[in-house]
């Protein structure tokens, strides 16, 4: 039987690690991306094998659109070369990065990398591997529970995510006749180094956040690895073109 694959972007460290691992070991095999840590993505091929599973990294930065198309090439050839497949079957935009400033202070700089890397990246890194996807396959967008609520200085951040879940409708739409679903993820406050880990690190944020939620607790990197898994998942076909928040119940 002909293993599914997953093309996981930020896939070497974080959330992006955490839902390779669940994705493999759910039999699914995976194409990863790394900005900069080598070692870190190949500590997680080396992890993924010790499951049974198959994994490539691949270097990128989803900043730079202008290298999608050689990177398409990349992952044609890391499909045929490891896998003896011509298409994945899931792509999960997940890489991103996180920038505070209040809305009358971000620069043009940040704004522009926040868009660059949050929006154009996965708009135009999608567009470029829809030949590679399957018919049938997924897609999960993440956006983030700051597109619900308001906190203080994530206006730019939280702007490129609410751009992002009504990109995902829109994708659902006109990917539909190809039977590809589009799905969008939005992770409350969990316990990574995003953000420079100030939810993991920070003992008065951390309590903050757990006493605002239903759970009573910070979410941790397992939980959205497995809403991840949960949204690939054979009986998850009918969702489609939906914002699934995974925040324990923050804010509410």
């Amino acid at each position: 039987m002909t293993r599914k694959i997953a093309l996981i972007t930020g896939a070497s460290r974080g959330l992006g690690k955490n839902a390779a691992l669940h994705l493999a070991a759910q039999g699914i095999d995976i194409i990863g991306t790394y900005h900069s840590r080598a070692d870190e993505a190949q500590a997680l091929v080396a992890e993924i094998e010790s499951l049974g599973g198959r994994a490539a990294m691949l270097q990128l930065d989803v900043g730079q659109s202008e290298h999608f198309a050689a990177f398409g090439i990349e992952v044609d050839q890391a499909l045929r070369t490891h896998f003896d497949q011509t298409h994945v079957d899931f792509l999960i935009n997940n890489a991103g990065i996180g920038l505070h400033a209040n809305f009358a202070d971000t620069t043009v700089e940040q704004f522009d990398l926040l868009m660059n890397v949050q929006l154009k990246g996965p708009f135009f890194l999608t567009q470029t591997l829809l030949p590679l996807l399957n018919d049938g396959g997924r897609i999960i967008n993440v956006s983030s529970g700051l597109t619900r609520f308001s906190l203080p200085g994530y206006g730019a951040y939280a702007a490129m995510k609410g751009a992002m879940e009504v990109l995902t409708r829109y994708q659902a739409k006109e990917l539909g006749a190809r039977q590809i679903t589009v799905n969008i993820l939005a992770p409350g406050a969990i316990e990574t180094d995003f953000g420079g880990g100030a939810v993991r690190d920070n003992a008065a944020i951390n309590q903050l956040v757990a006493s605002n939620t239903a759970l009573g607790r910070v979410g941790q990197p397992d939980d959205i690895g497995a809403a991840i898994a949960l949204l690939v998942a054979p009986g998850s076909q009918w969702i489609n073109g939906q914002r699934v928040e995974a925040s324990g119940g923050m804010f509410l």
